[in-house]
């Protein structure tokens, strides 16, 4: 469950490398960029000594603003990603939404002409909201901690035209929540996600 996310990421972003002509576009300073698309959260294995946490999928956004014509600050927004609780081995015993807003500062490689890659590291917050319980744990009461962690990212933009570009990208985010359960501490989750995502962009 934990090896879909980079095949389905690799398998778009062949396609979309290969269906996009060669344009250029110029970044400078001052400019913003908005993205919008689809990102899949992938938890790593081994989550906790009791439970595993499943992938989510959810419509995620990004605005940048280029102080330079390499350097711009981004912000991540999503609709809440949902993901499946299970024992390990076993059966699903809850479910939970969660919110990654994440700042970052990017260094662009190339400010203009194509294919255009960038690294990043930033700031993640991670709430945890609307978490059920159900299976064996029918009835208790689950509370996940908020986390603050550190977030870093390699994508690459490119071009369709003048205005408008792909983005794939690939982050990897740490993220880790205090569990309780019904108030007994059940210890640290490590989610410590891999998180791919392609997404259509407009420069203004």
């Amino acid at each position: 469950m934990k090896t879909i996310g980079f095949p389905i990421w690799k398998g778009l972003a062949i396609a979309v490398v290969m269906s996009v002509s060669s344009q250029a576009i110029a970044f400078e300073k001052g400019d913003s960029l908005i993205r919008f698309g689809a990102s899949i959260v992938s938890p790593k294995s081994d989550n906790h000594s009791v439970v595993d946490v499943d992938d989510g999928t959810s419509l995620t956004f990004t605005y940048s603003y280029f102080m330079t014509a390499n350097w711009s600050v981004e912000v991540l927004a999503a609709w809440p990603f949902d993901h499946d609780i299970d024992l390990i081995g076993g059966e699903k015993v809850a479910d939970t939404d969660h919110l990654p807003p994440t700042v970052s500062l990017n260094y662009h490689f190339l400010s203009d002409g194509g294919f255009q890659p960038y690294l990043g590291v930033g700031i993640n917050y991670t709430t945890f909201f609307s978490t059920d319980t159900t299976g064996a744990l029918a009835g208790t009461d689950l509370d996940l901690d908020d986390s603050w962690g550190l977030a870093y990212q390699l994508g690459a933009d490119i071009p369709i035209n003048e205005k408008w570009l792909v983005n794939l990208n690939v982050r990897y985010i740490d993220i880790e929540t205090d569990a309780t359960l019904d108030g007994t501490e059940l210890g640290t989750v490590e989610i410590d996600p891999w998180v791919y995502g392609i997404h259509l962009g407009f420069k203004f």
